[in-house]
């Protein structure tokens, strides 16, 4: 039974996230099912996005968030992510929501 996902991006034209840098990787999304969160299930898959990255020669894995998902704001900080930027006009159709980008080192 699968109890999650991570997509990540790298190197890859079109995805503004990236800035064009090819040290960086994007966790572009992590998903746990219901059931399995809090079980070290989304730990796990961070940490792979990590080593994906780093065997691509990445120095940052960067994260976009929003202000309106608190879980996976300490989620991101519990694995050591420093939030970057706060972007309170990155969704103008959602004046409520505040883009928040993360940063992860990555060891070599």
């Amino acid at each position: 039974m699968r109890a999650g996902g991570a997509v990540i991006a790298h190197d890859t034209a079109g995805v503004h996230l990236l800035e064009g840098r090819r040290e960086l990787a994007v966790l572009w999304d992590l998903r746990v099912t219901p059931d399995a969160r809090r079980s070290g299930v989304g730990a796990a898959l961070f940490a792979e996005a990590g080593r994906w990255a780093r065997e691509r020669h990445c120095t940052h894995l960067k994260v976009e968030t929003q202000n309106v998902n608190v879980p996976a704001c300490r989620f991101y900080a519990a694995q050591g992510c420093t939030l970057g930027v706060i972007n309170r006009f990155a969704y103008p159709a959602l004046a409520e929501e505040v883009q928040l980008l993360w940063y992860r080192q990555l060891a070599p």
